[in-house]
């Protein structure tokens, strides 16, 4: 459309106009951040920000004297559930409250309308409802109980995260508003990409679930074995002990995941493992081990697991991953591109399934966008279908049909991944900014929005 208006404008249009325009479209491509190539069933996803980052209420972090800043707002909370009666004539800030049973965020959905497919919302629920539902179970709320998430100071909201895990009765009551406790991870997979919003609502439900995890793990201080109590509205923890007094932070798993090159043939080593998704290949990862960096964990994980030497290590970016087991509340992926030195591969069978070399048309073949929108639709469907009480006994790890009715012969993680990223970066040479990137596209192929 913009080459169309530079065609037919006005030869009284001066040329610095049509240089603004020209500046418009190219400004409007470079924020373009999902595309993909008609001609195939392949794409390239590129993300502003992984999934479970740029979480929008930590974007901008209050000084402690604001109102809206965690021990002032805990202050506010705390005077508010003690007093009732001031509930409808305090000053701001307001609270809402993200309830969390056995690491499940409450969620609602909208139900899609015709050929859409269902979004789902965080169920937030003010601190009047909270309060009164734990009543109904019998349970005082207590402000040590919430755990500080964020603010939004434009709309005068703090918002909070508790977990109701003990509190059975909950999910018969939240049952009746159409809302349902609902697994990270298929919230994730449920996720439109294309949408900042549902994106920073993730990043929200993945935040909170890391807190309330690492509180659930950190009962007791690992010096003396007296109790732990939150501090700082549930950001740190302290030893209940007055001649202890040991603080904690909120705990951080960091690993490695890389994508290993053959420079010489074109090729990257991928590989599987026994819980995968069928069909599905990704790249290694491993821990990083105390006393290690970053590059030596890349280099070591990669010779321990498949026998391959690496040389050159070079950083693409990260990813916090709170959606491992509870006893590791949030993964810090650390992505990389690194160059083997060796090629011939040696499984370590306790690790991994297979690893193999492919070359660049077969993973590019392996971005299977179709699979992925099977994938993202199922999953949506699936949390409709537990928000309305209905839910089906149905896996997200079965096989995904294409579009075409056929089966991919090997896929990769979706775009909700950085290993994703690290493949597709790979495949297309992109220019990388972070995770933002530009796609290049064969002259073949046309762009449309997701």
């Amino acid at each position: 459309m913009f080459f169309s208006l530079l065609s037919q404008t006005s030869p009284l249009i001066s040329l610095s106009k049509k240089l603004s325009l020209l500046h418009t479209l190219t400004k409007t491509l470079s924020h373009l951040t999902i595309t993909k190539t008609i001609s195939t069933s392949t794409m390239a996803i590129n993300l502003k920000s992984h999934a479970f980052a740029g979480n929008p209420l930590r974007s901008k972090i209050p000084k402690a004297e604001d109102p809206f800043a965690p021990i002032p707002a805990l202050k506010t909370l705390k005077t508010q559930l003690l007093d009732s009666t001031t509930e409808h004539h305090v000053s701001p800030p307001t609270f809402k409250v993200l309830p969390f049973r056995k690491g499940r965020p409450l969620a609602s959905s909208n139900g899609g309308v015709g050929d859409l497919v269902p979004n789902w919302n965080l169920g937030w629920i003010s601190l009047a409802d909270c309060k009164d539902y734990l009543a109904n179970s019998g349970v005082q709320l207590n402000g040590d109980f919430l755990v500080y998430l964020g603010s939004r100071p434009e709309d005068d909201v703090v918002y909070w995260a508790i977990d109701v895990s003990d509190e059975g009765g909950l999910v018969t009551e939240f049952a009746t508003k159409k809302l349902s406790f609902v697994e990270v991870r298929t919230l994730m997979v449920a996720t439109d990409w294309a949408d900042s919003v549902a994106m920073g609502e993730l990043a929200i439900a993945g935040h909170a679930r890391a807190l309330l995890e690492w509180h659930s793990i950190s009962r007791f201080c690992g010096h003396c074995g007296e109790k732990m109590v939150p501090i700082e509205a549930g950001s740190r923890k302290q030893c209940s002990n007055e001649l202890c007094k040991k603080k904690v932070y909120p705990r951080v798993d960091p690993v490695v995941i890389m994508l290993i090159i053959d420079r010489e043939n074109d090729r990257a080593l991928l590989s599987k493992q026994s819980r995968f998704v069928p069909r599905m290949w990704s790249c290694l990862a491993g821990f990083i081990e105390p006393g290690e960096s970053l590059e030596e964990a890349v280099r070591r994980e990669t010779w321990e697991e498949t026998g391959i030497e690496v040389g050159e290590v070079v950083y693409h970016s990260s990813q916090p991953w709170p959606v491992g087991p509870s006893s590791m509340p949030c993964q810090l992926m650390v992505g990389f591109h690194a160059y083997a030195k060796s090629l011939e591969i040696n499984v370590d069978k306790e690790e991994l399934e297979d690893a193999q070399w492919h070359n660049r048309e077969d993973v590019k073949k392996a971005l299977a966008f179709a699979e992925y929108q099977k994938a993202q639709r199922t999953a949506a469907v699936k949390v409709e279908q537990m928000c309305k009480g209905v839910e089906k006994g149905q896996n997200l790890a079965a096989d995904f049909n294409v579009e075409s009715g056929e089966l991919a012969t090997m896929f990769v993680p979706g775009p909700f991944a950085i290993a994703h990223h690290l493949i597709s970066s790979w495949v297309y040479q992109d220019s990388f900014n972070g995770v933002e990137a530009h796609l290049k596209l064969p002259r073949s192929g046309s762009m449309s929005s997701l």
